[in-house]
């Protein structure tokens, strides 16, 4: 994918999709979800799709690979985008489904993550606005409703995986803290499926929104790919769109321009 050269951690803010990135016929297209194709809500469970997503994300599974890579539950995505059903990472890569369609999850005894989100909740039953989500290999400290508990919450969470041991990990994310398996990350889980026999030959791009994805960036920085930051902030990216509207009307020319050529593939 003939990708502009690295321009640091400020790279060039696009207006509209005048420095989108152009398009390639072999190209494998993994996305995030919350802020990348869905706006984001005080608690995840209020997001909501934009009207034709999923016809523009089933039309471009049909020439190429289309993987969601996300923080949420696998099963959580797959409500949001019924009835279409992508390979997937979920909680940054702790269960995964293949392109291939086979699944596979991180086995990791649950007590102790169970007595660190009972500690965190206790901790958000005092503090109102802050959100304690227990993904199964997971756990996210929210605090959106409660921004100016960002210090508080980042120590609290900072706490608890201290008490968890070196098998967990805090990454501080867009108003959450997400405390996750030792080793788990989108660009690993990015590398996973670049290995799968669908996409050998394929450039890899990848879209995201929030310091979770810098992983993903920098793999696919390494691999000659394509990396779109959405929004501000530094960002190892080497393209960047403006919001998840600009991301929405890039794809969906994207599609437009593959149909054309659906007989190649």
């Amino acid at each position: 994918m003939a990708c502009a050269g690295e321009q640091g951690p400020e790279a060039t803010t696009a207006t509209g999709l005048d420095l989108a990135p152009p398009f390639e016929h072999h190209a494998a297209l993994f996305l995030d979800v919350d802020g990348t194709l869905l706006d984001i809500a005080a608690r995840p469970q209020d997001v909501s799709l934009r009207p034709g997503l999923v016809r523009i994300l089933g039309g471009l599974r049909q020439v190429m690979p289309v993987v969601l890579i996300s923080g949420r539950r696998i099963a959580d995505l797959d409500r949001l985008f019924a009835p279409l059903i992508l390979p997937a990472a979920g909680q940054h890569g702790a269960e995964r489904r293949a392109i291939g369609g086979e699944t596979s999850r991180l086995d990791l005894p649950r007590a102790a993550l169970e007595q660190a989100r009972d500690r965190l909740q206790h901790w958000a039953q005092a503090h109102p606005g802050i959100l304690v989500e227990d993904k199964g290999a997971t756990l996210a400290l929210h605090y959106r409703r409660a921004p100016r508990l960002a210090a508080e919450a980042t120590q609290a969470a900072r706490e608890a995986v201290e008490r968890l041991g070196p098998r967990y990990t805090l990454v501080p994310g867009a108003m959450v803290c997400e405390i996750r398996p030792s080793g788990c990350d989108k660009g690993r889980a990015i590398a996973e499926f670049l290995a799968e026999p669908a996409c050998a030959g394929r450039r890899p791009c990848f879209i995201g929104d929030d310091t979770t994805d810098e992983d993903g960036f920098a793999l696919v920085n390494r691999l000659g790919g394509c990396s779109i930051k959405v929004g501000p902030g530094p960002s190892v990216a080497r393209w960047r769109l403006p919001g998840v509207d600009e991301v929405l009307a890039w794809l969906e020319r994207y599609a437009r321009w593959l149909q054309p050529d659906t007989h190649r593939e």
